[in-house]
């Protein structure tokens, strides 16, 4: 087993209100995410069997609606739901995801805002827990 093995998102892309104050919740903006899913690929490359691992297709399109789904006040709360998402997939072993909100309503210039997570498969049965 190679738990170092991953399947790679960069840059997906989601309109969504989430945010404390009232004007992103009215108006929106877009939220960029980076997934990393960990897991092992031997068998998925030995075999060509798609099942053997995490359509990312699939899985880009989970990401997007998760987080254009249900507002909430922080980019973190955004992260832990993407991060389930990820390891709802049972060949994942763990995720680091990040959240970039490049458009946050900072007062000073800046490239871009964000949090990031990573999270094992033991979170399934343990939404707090970590451990790698």
């Amino acid at each position: 087993m190679n738990p170092t093995d991953n399947i790679t998102l960069t840059g997906l892309r989601a309109q969504a209100h989430h945010g404390v104050f009232e004007e992103e919740r009215r108006t929106g903006q877009v939220f960029v995410i980076d997934a990393i899913v960990y897991l092992d690929l031997a068998a998925a490359a030995l075999s060509d069997d798609l099942d053997k691992t995490v359509h990312y297709g699939v899985l880009a399109e989970e990401i997007v609606s998760a987080v254009e789904s249900d507002p909430v006040d922080l980019i973190e709360t955004v992260a832990e739901r993407v991060a389930l998402v990820v390891l709802a997939h049972e060949a994942a072993i763990a995720t680091t995801v990040t959240v970039h909100k490049p458009n946050a309503p900072i007062t000073v210039p800046f490239e871009d805002v964000s949090v990031t997570i990573t999270r094992a498969a033991s979170a399934r049965q343990n939404p707090t827990g970590f451990s790698l």
